[in-house]
């Protein structure tokens, strides 16, 4: 294929990889290469047949020999042992062994070229492909493989537009205030004093705010993390956690305490363990009501430290339980980015541990993470 003809360039493109030829190779369609794979097949399965075919005859052939049913001169075969097999048993025997051959032939060849097929289409972006679970069960369980993966990949790339959206529309508002206020300063609409420079300031903080927060969640997800692991006490963290909300909580109105029990010694990064709680916490003030009670609960267990943070809020709807540790996800009365329950996921498995929310409506919600203890 000459440059001109590979989509409108006339030469390299500067964003085209060093390391990759340019054009890139023409490769064979899922068609084209169906079809190769189908003639290749059948020149196998022709010589496999010739091959039966010819050992057949050459065992019959021994054998009959060796039970004395060879043909005499002159006389045709079995013309002298009329109690001996019919001839009709040798054409038999061959059309059983053809027919199983073909149906085992296709039993391993159909699936195989739909799954051609169906990988050519998921190369093309078309995640939708899926094949049909038949055949032997290693052709099922390849074919159950690879529908899970084309699932998991077409699962992958939603998460991935709906994640550029939610960050365009995140990163929209406060760039637009700031815009908006600047254009203001300049335009000699707003004096340039502090009452109208501090919201500019405090946009810019929202915005490295959620750029942190952003990169936090990255890192977490895509295990490269770097924790500073150490034996801490996670029912202290608690405690300083406690310290650090006391105002808010009291400003609310509700009650704010914590309780350790056992063992609460753990391996684990202080710093992003009071992360994980200050996350919580604050989500949990968020929904409680005046005259409710948010706690924290720490103890230790054969597995590890188990951490719970319980609140009497509003409670959650058993359909929206499991969404709520996804990127964004937030109630429409939320002023966060919707970030805080991921990071906080995040940071909990890359300690090794679990985070797993239990909730009703009306009856609050338990969050319970664990990390591992000490000696584990």
């Amino acid at each position: 294929m000459s440059h001109s003809g590979w989509r409108g360039y006339e030469s390299r493109p500067p964003w085209w990889p060093e390391s990759e030829p340019f054009p890139p190779p023409r490769r064979a369609s899922s068609r084209t290469m169906q079809r190769r794979f189908y003639r290749r097949m059948a020149l196998v399965f022709a010589a496999v047949m010739g091959l039966v075919i010819v050992g057949a005859f050459t065992v019959f052939w021994a054998v009959a020999g060796a039970l004395g049913f060879a043909r005499s001169e002159g006389q045709p075969f079995f013309a002298d042992h009329p109690g001996g097999l019919p001839f009709f048993v040798v054409p038999l025997v061959f059309i059983v062994i053809i027919v199983a051959l073909g149906r085992a032939f296709r039993s391993v060849t159909t699936p195989v070229g739909e799954l051609i097929e169906a990988a050519g289409r998921l190369e093309g972006g078309s995640y939708d492909a899926r094949v049909p679970e038949r055949g032997p069960r290693e052709m099922r369980s390849l074919a159950h493989a690879f529908n899970t993966m084309a699932a998991r990949l077409g699962a992958n790339e939603s998460q991935r537009k709906q994640l550029l959206a939610d960050v365009t529309h995140e990163l929209r508002t406060p760039l637009t205030i700031m815009q908006g206020n600047v254009e203001a300063l300049l335009d000699g609409v707003h004096p340039a004093d502090t009452a109208h420079i501090t919201p500019i300031l405090e946009e810019t903080k929202v915005l490295a705010r959620l750029i942190d927060d952003l990169r936090t969640l990255s890192l977490a997800e895509s295990g490269a993390l770097a924790l500073h692991r150490e034996s801490v006490d996670i029912a202290s963290i608690a405690r300083d956690v406690v310290t650090a909300f006391a105002d808010q909580a009291h400003r609310r109105d509700v009650a704010l305490g914590s309780t350790g029990s056992g063992a609460t010694v753990a391996d684990a990064d202080p710093l992003r363990v009071r992360e994980v709680l200050v996350n919580l916490v604050a989500n949990a003030l968020r929904y409680t009501p005046p005259a409710g009670s948010v706690a924290i609960e720490v103890r230790g267990t054969s597995e590890g430290v188990e951490v719970a943070v319980r609140d009497t809020g509003s409670g959650i709807a058993p359909d929206a339980v499991e969404g709520i540790f996804d990127r964004f996800s937030r109630s429409t009365d939320s002023p966060g980015a919707g970030l805080g329950l991921a990071i906080a996921k995040g940071l909990v498995e890359a300690h090794g541990g679990t985070i797993r929310a239990y909730s009703a409506p009306g009856q609050g919600t338990r969050i319970v993470f664990t990390v591992p203890a000490a000696n584990a």
